[in-house]
């Protein structure tokens, strides 16, 4: 299997990947070729081409209706990227914001509390959501 980085690096297969989350997040239980091809403006060897990386890489899977295929996101193997990520965003290592807050201290830190919950708790869902079968 091809390094999830590499994969992932090719912008055209970062655009279907996108595509492909934000059609499932609207509720579609796959998205087909020529769908792809007309919302990205790519031509449909090219298309083929990064769709089948994709497949590779277990980032997409595919289901077949007579003639016609329908891709949907298989997320899992981003948690390797996001296990690789995430020590990279420990508040230490971050760049000071530029410039003054405009808010004080104590609601500038409920924010971030804030924002790192969700961000841990979407993170959360989104995992336990992946692992039943249909979606």
């Amino acid at each position: 299997m091809a390094d999830i980085f590499d994969v992932i690096a090719d912008g055209t297969r970062r655009d279907i990947l996108q595509l492909l989350r934000e059609r499932a997040s609207a509720g579609e239980r796959g998205t087909s070729v020529s769908h792809i091809v007309t919302e990205l403006g790519v031509s449909q060897p090219t298309v083929s081409k990064h769709l089948k990386v994709l497949r590779e890489a277990e980032l997409v899977t595919v289901r077949e209706e007579g003639q016609h295929r329908y891709y949907s996101l298989s997320p899992a193997p981003l948690d390797a990227v996001d296990d690789w990520l995430v020590p990279f965003l420990d508040e230490d290592l971050l760049p000071a914001p530029a410039g003054p807050s405009t808010l004080p201290e104590p609601a500038v830190a409920a924010a971030d509390l804030v924002g790192r919950a969700a961000a841990s708790a979407k993170h959360a869902w989104d995992t336990a959501f992946k692992r039943f079968p249909g979606r």
